[in-house]
C-alpha cells in the first residue's frame, strides 16, 4: 500500500437519504475516495429483485453524491451494491478497491480537530502516512490519544505516542499541529468517547485481521454508533483479500 496513492472507502445508504457532510467532502478532497452506494436487504428479497426495483434510483442518488466530490476537486470512483450483509460487502469492496480506510459518516458541522486513538504500535507508520495524506491542504490539528489501563502503563503510553508523533512529522505533518494525551482508565471505549466529544473527527487503527470482525462488530462499531463524530477506521496493511461475497450484487459505476 505504501507504494501507491492512499484511498478511502465511504459507504452511504443512499436510499435512506444518507449523504456525506460537505465538511468531510472538503477535508477528504486531497485523497482518492471510493463512494459505495449500498442497500442492505432482508433475507427474503433477492439482490436481482432489488436491483430491478431500485437500481435506477440508486444510481441517480449515487451520481448526485459523486458530483459533490467531483466539484470539490476530489478523485472519486463509485460503486453500487445490494447485499444481505453490509459488513461483508464493506470488507470485500475495501479489499477489491485497495482502500486503506473506511469512513463512517456521522454528521460533521465543523471540522477543525482530529482525535487519533492509538492502541498499540501496530501499523503506526502506516497510520501516520495515511493521516498526512488526508490532512494535506487542511489546517486540522491532531491529538494523539492513548488509554493506559493503570498508572504503571502510563510511561509506555507516552512513549507510544511519541513514536506516533515522530512518524507523523517524518511523513510531513507540522509538529505544531500535534498534541499528545495519555489517560488512565479501565474502560478504553468510554475514555475515547469522552475525549472524542472535544474533537470533530475520530481516527482509529484496526489491529485485527478482519474489518468485519473488528471495525464493525467490536469496539469501533460502538464508538461509531455512540459518538456524534465521523469515524475514520484505518485498515491494517496485512489484511488480505477474502472470499467473494456472492450475494453482494455489487457493480462498478463508470
Amino acid at each position: 500500500m505504501s507504494d501507491r496513492d492512499h484511498r478511502v472507502l465511504i459507504p452511504v445508504d443512499v436510499l435512506e437519504g444518507e449523504s456525506v457532510p460537505r465538511t468531510l467532502v472538503d477535508a477528504f478532497a486531497s485523497i482518492p475516495v471510493v463512494l459505495l452506494g449500498y442497500r442492505e436487504l432482508p433475507d427474503q428479497i433477492g439482490t436481482e429483485q432489488a436491483r430491478d426495483q431500485y437500481g435506477d434510483r440508486m444510481r441517480a442518488e449515487l451520481a448526485e453524491r459523486r458530483t459533490v466530490f467531483e466539484d470539490a476537486g476530489c478523485d472519486v470512483a463509485s460503486r453500487l451494491a445490494f447485499t444481505h450483509s453490509r459488513l461483508k460487502t464493506f470488507e470485500r469492496v475495501a479489499v477489491e478497491e485497495s482502500c486503506d480506510a473506511v469512513l463512517v459518516c456521522n454528521p460533521a458541522p465543523v471540522l477543525e480537530s482530529v482525535l487519533v486513538a492509538i492502541r498499540s504500535d501496530v501499523n503506526v507508520e502506516h497510520i501516520a502516512r495515511l493521516l498526512c495524506t488526508v490532512l494535506a491542504g487542511t489546517t486540522l490539528t491532531v491529538t494523539l490519544f492513548h488509554v493506559a489501563t493503570d498508572e504503571a502503563e502510563r510511561d509506555a503510553g507516552a512513549e507510544l505516542l511519541q513514536t506516533a508523533r515522530s512518524e507523523l512529522v517524518t511523513a510531513g505533518l507540522d509538529d505544531e499541529r500535534i498534541d499528545r494525551t495519555v489517560v488512565v482508565d479501565d474502560s478504553p471505549t468510554a475514555a475515547i468517547l469522552d475525549a472524542a466529544a472535544a474533537h470533530d473527527l475520530l481516527v482509529l487503527g484496526e489491529s485485527r485481521p478482519s474489518i468485519r470482525r473488528f471495525v464493525f462488530r467490536d469496539r469501533v462499531e460502538r464508538l461509531a454508533r455512540e459518538t456524534v463524530d465521523p469515524v475514520l477506521v484505518i485498515r491494517g496493511e496485512y489484511l488480505e483479500a477474502t472470499a467473494e461475497d456472492p450475494e453482494s450484487g455489487g457493480e462498478n459505476e463508470e
